[in-house]
C-alpha cells in the first residue's frame, strides 16, 4: 500500500521534471564513463526521462579501467546486501540525442582527507554499509544520532575532517570492537582511525572539559598500583551498598 501510495506521488514528478541529479558509484578513468547502482530503478527513470543529466561524484569514486569495474561492482553488493551483483548497474558515457550531461567533481574536504597521511585511507570507502550493519553502536542508536549524511561508523571517521567542532563526539561513540574493520571489504582501518581522532581531538580542545578530566583521573589511577587497588575496593563497596538498596 506505502508503495503504492508512492509510486501515485513520485511518478509524476519523474515525468515532468527537466533535470535529474544522480550520485555516482565508480568513474572510469580510462573510458571517461560513470557507473550508477541501484535496486530499485529510480535513477535510470530519472536520468532517461528529463532533459538535464547532473550526476555528482567525489573525487574518489575514479578507478583506472574498465576491467576494474566487474570487481568493485561484485564487491559493492555482496558486502552490502550478499547480491551476486546489484539490480540495476547503469553505464553513462554521453548524453542521448537532445540531452545534456554533466558531472561534478565534488572535493568537500576530501583533499583535507588525502593530505593526512593517518586518515586518508578513509578515501577508499565504496559505501557499502557493511560497517554499519555490523556495528553494534550502530544497531542499537540508528543512523539519525550520528547527526551527519553518512552514519555509522565510516560517518564517524569522515565526519570530523569536515568539522571537527561540530562533529566531535562521533570518534567517541564507539566501543574500539574492530568489528567493522574486520568487514570492510577495501581494508580501511576504521577502529583504528576512530582511536587516532580521539587523540587528535583532544590536543585540539575539542572533546571537552569533564572528557579531559576524567581521563587525567584515570590516567593517574591506572599509573599506580596502589591508588588502583583502592580504587577497585572503593568500587566493590559502592557497587555491593548500591545492590543493598
Amino acid at each position: 500500500m506505502l508503495t503504492a501510495a508512492a509510486r501515485i506521488h513520485l511518478r509524476e514528478k519523474f515525468l515532468t521534471r527537466r533535470a535529474a541529479i544522480t550520485g555516482v558509484n565508480f568513474a572510469i578513468a580510462e573510458t571517461g564513463e560513470f557507473v550508477v547502482c541501484t535496486n530499485e530503478g529510480n535513477a535510470d527513470m530519472g536520468a532517461h526521462l528529463a532533459d538535464v543529466h547532473i550526476a555528482c561524484m567525489g573525487i574518489e569514486k575514479l578507478i583506472p579501467q574498465r576491467k576494474h569495474t566487474g570487481i568493485y561492482l561484485r564487491l559493492l553488493a555482496r558486502s552490502a546486501t550478499g547480491q551476486p551483483v546489484t539490480t540495476y548497474s547503469s553505464h553513462f558515457r554521453r548524453p542521448r540525442e537532445g540531452q545534456q550531461l554533466h558531472i561534478v567533481l565534488v572535493d568537500n574536504g576530501r583533499s583535507t582527507q588525502l593530505g593526512r597521511e593517518e586518515f586518508r585511507n578513509s578515501l577508499k570507502c565504496i559505501r557499502c554499509g557493511a560497517c554499519m550493519n555490523t556495528c553494534p553502536v550502530y544497531r542499537r542508536s540508528g543512523g539519525h544520532s550520528y547527526h551527519t549524511a553518512i552514519a555509522g561508523p565510516i560517518g564517524a571517521i569522515l565526519a570530523p575532517n569536515l568539522d571537527m567542532k561540530q562533529y566531535a563526539d562521533l570518534p567517541f561513540a564507539s566501543t574500539l570492537c574492530g568489528s567493522c574493520s574486520n568487514v570492510c571489504p577495501v581494508k580501511i582501518d576504521i577502529h583504528d582511525q576512530l582511536y587516532k581522532w580521539r587523540q587528535v581531538l583532544m590536543k585540539d580542545g575539542q572533546g571537552g572539559a569533564m572528557k579531559g578530566l576524567s581521563m587525567k583521573a584515570m590516567n593517574f589511577t591506572l599509573s599506580s598500583p596502589g591508588v588502583y587497588r583502592t580504587a577497585g575496593k572503593a568500587g566493590r563497596w559502592f557497587y555491593g551498598t548500591c545492590r543493598l538498596w
